[in-house]
């Protein structure tokens, strides 16, 4: 119940301080390229339930008819702006909306695509268990994913070289899960 009332507070407050900052992406995005705003992408939640997961858009309008589920480095179908924003994480902030619905939390396990957590099996299934996160160690750990996956055969290395270590330490979050944790997650974050 604190975690709860502690992300409704969070993301409402976070939406107010950064809504200028907001603003001026939403606008950078729409004069850089064709396309909506938003990204609304579909993951899992908790309890294996769909959602839409919010994001700016940092890609180009048709991006995932011509690619994977994984960006590798140096992505044509990035933008000018999304290059950026994504350097920077800034592509992230709509999620405070997920937040504030309750579809995810601020720390939490990174929410998958559906494709990704048909494949959990054992200990994997307790990352279900909870509502998904901004930030949790494994986004911490790998906060330069596209510099991990390379230029080539990106959505190969995520799932043979990236994803299990990542599902472990998701895990991991999920067992040892408390409220002092979250707030060390964050100022790491």
């Amino acid at each position: 119940m604190t975690k709860r009332v502690f992300d409704v507070i969070a993301s409402f407050i976070g939406l107010i301080i950064l809504s200028p900052v907001l603003f001026l992406i939403a606008l950078l995005i729409a004069l850089d390229s064709r396309g909506g705003i938003l990204y609304r992408g579909r993951r899992s939640g908790r309890g294996d339930e769909p959602f839409r997961i919010y994001k700016f858009r940092t890609m180009t309008a048709d991006a995932e008819q011509t690619g994977g589920y994984s960006t590798a480095k140096g992505d044509p179908r990035i933008t000018r702006v999304g290059r950026f924003l994504r350097r920077h994480k800034l592509d992230e902030l709509p999620q405070l909306l997920n937040v504030l619905v309750g579809d995810m939390s601020i720390v939490g396990p990174r929410p998958e695509v559906p494709a990704y957590t048909r494949l959990y099996e054992g200990e994997e299934l307790l990352i279900l268990t909870v509502r998904p996160g901004i930030t949790d160690p494994s986004s911490l750990k790998f906060i330069h994913l596209n510099e991990v996956l390379g230029e080539a055969d990106a959505d190969r290395v995520y799932e043979q070289q990236v994803r299990p270590v990542k599902n472990a330490m998701r895990v991991q979050y999920v067992k040892k899960q408390s409220f002092r944790n979250d707030l060390s997650i964050i100022l790491r974050t």
